[in-house]
């Protein structure tokens, strides 16, 4: 009898050609803005996830400056953002040999038909290749097991009601120790660590890595806290274009007070080079 035929398999999505970057696409309107239709594939519950955002607003910024890389960018979240048409505006503030800065906010309308501010952004562009290879550090990849030993939304009795949107698009296996909140017996440690990759298959470059760094479970949840942790500012620093390869990233949490707490994020690339840093202020509901 001859053997069954093997499915075939999905091929790996590239950079430039993969969901990501069709969902991040903008269409030029006249010089410094831009449209674009956001995807509802990138939802956590009803709000659009602010990594997504900021790399929305990334790639408007590295369209509008002379330099295509993000070297830095802070963005602060005003309101919350829907699925649907929104603008972006760009404003070139400096150009110059090594380093561009420019700022960007995306708009959408409200219920009323008024235009309402989502996110400002102030960042400043270089290009990644020209940077030297020296590097002098005391930061070390984060421990923690291997893929096949940590676990997905995938591996659970079902998903977390409201964020299967996202999670369909993400590649993400979590360090069991820092599972507890899915067990109903959160640490109270505030980390979360995971390898972090797309779902497509497609490697990662500076752009995804502005969706890295927030596209964890917060960690808030192994603090004993659930719910929504809405981000009030974000700023990441990108350190090096990432080798292909899944990521490792690992977020901690040191002080929730007044309802506000921090998270800085780490990333580190198939090559153990540290890629992109980041810190947000969130806002905790404790109630």
């Amino acid at each position: 009898m001859p053997e069954a035929a093997s499915a075939p398999t999905a091929p790996r999505a590239t950079i430039g050609d993969s969901e990501f970057d069709r969902d991040t696409a903008l269409t030029l309107r006249e010089p410094g803005v831009y449209d674009i239709d956001l995807s509802a594939g990138w939802t956590i519950i009803s709000a659009v996830n602010g990594g997504y955002l900021l790399a929305v607003l990334g790639r408007a910024l590295g369209d509008a400056l002379p330099h295509s890389d993000p070297f830095t960018i802070s963005a602060h979240y005003l309101t919350a953002s829907q699925p649907g048409p929104a603008v972006v505006r760009t404003d070139v503030v400096r150009t110059g040999r090594t380093l561009s800065t420019g700022q960007a906010s995306l708009f959408q309308y409200d219920e009323q038909g008024r235009e309402v501010e989502r996110i400002r952004v102030l960042a400043s562009y270089g290009d990644l290749d020209t940077l030297p290879d020296d590097v002098r550090t005391t930061a070390r990849p984060p421990a923690f097991p291997p893929m096949e030993h940590c676990f997905g939304p995938e591996d659970g009795p079902a998903p977390v009601d409201g964020s299967s949107a996202i999670a369909d698009r993400l590649m993400l296996k979590l360090d069991p120790s820092t599972l507890g909140w899915a067990l109903g017996r959160p640490s109270g440690k505030g980390e979360m660590r995971a390898w972090f990759g797309l779902a497509d298959g497609r490697d990662a470059d500076p752009l995804s890595l502005l969706l890295a760094v927030d596209a964890l479970p917060p960690t808030a949840f192994e603090i004993g806290i659930s719910g929504w942790v809405p981000t009030v500012e974000l700023t990441v620093h990108v350190r090096c274009r990432p080798a292909p390869g899944p990521l490792r990233v690992s977020i901690t949490t040191r002080n929730l007070a007044g309802g506000f707490l921090e998270e800085d994020a780490e990333v580190w690339d198939s090559a153990d080079r540290l890629v992109a840093q980041s810190r947000q202020l969130a806002r905790a509901r404790l109630s």
